[in-house]
């Protein structure tokens, strides 16, 4: 049913020490083994697990994410991270624009917008996070929100190295998910302000393995990020093995 390249992601947020990655690792791997190859698996964890998560994946189906890059390759920013030192690491993704960034970091559309492109600069795939609050969604402001970070996010941005993950910020980590049919609407809207119809959009927001099935066999809707879920490899991997 899927319009772009699936893409299962994994976000780990601020979880999993070296030690905790690695036993993860074993386990995910050893049930992920008979996935279909047509279905991109991503870890997007920590800076301080890429390292070595980078070593463990090498050659394998597991693609590796970080969670942030900043728009300069060096500099006088403290707690950032640059492009070449991911790419150094064999990182493949980067989530940006993660609605806790915007929330408690000050992550705005335009600063995005400039991660985004310094991202593709340096080879990384962005996955461009995009949704709404409830007081927006309740006032009847989803698309209007959604488009207008869309129009800002993706300034001089090439659609053809791009990821967009929409996650209705009320559904995050809340245990509450936005009805499957209603998200695939709400995809359908994305992929309607982009030039690139084969861009992959995915779902995020409580994405559980019992809800996996529902979220992918709707028509517009080509993968998950997944928060809470993916910190269990065996949860994470009946996402990725979705029925």
């Amino acid at each position: 049913m899927a319009v772009g390249k699936i893409i299962i992601a994994g976000n780990w947020k601020m979880h999993k020490t070296q030690a905790e990655a690695l036993e993860f690792l074993t386990v995910l791997k050893s049930n992920v083994e008979e996935t279909d190859e047509a279905r991109e698996i991503v870890l997007c964890v920590p800076f301080t697990a890429l390292s070595i998560l980078s070593k463990s994946l090498h050659g394998g189906k597991v693609r590796l994410g970080a969670q942030n890059v900043h728009w300069e390759d060096q500099g006088a920013y403290t707690g950032e991270i640059s492009g070449p030192m991911l790419t150094e690491l064999g990182v493949d993704y980067v989530v940006i624009g993660h609605s806790e960034r915007r929330q408690y970091f000050g992550e705005t559309d335009e600063t995005a917008n400039l991660r985004v492109i310094t991202a593709q600069r340096h080879g990384l795939t962005p996955i461009l996070c995009v949704g709404e609050t409830k007081q927006q969604r309740d006032a009847g402001e989803a698309e209007s929100v959604i488009i207008n970070q869309l129009q800002k996010g993706l300034v001089d941005v090439d659609q053809s190295k791009l990821v967009i993950a929409y996650e209705p910020i009320w559904a995050i980590g809340t245990g509450d998910t936005c009805d499957a049919e209603e998200a695939n609407r709400i995809i359908k809207v994305i992929r309607e302000q982009l030039s690139n119809q084969k861009v992959t959009i995915q779902y995020g927001g409580s994405v559980k393995p019992n809800n996996i099935d529902e979220i992918m066999k709707q028509s517009d809707i080509d993968g998950a990020l997944v928060g809470g879920a993916s910190l269990d490899p065996v949860n994470f991997a009946r996402i990725v093995n979705y029925q």
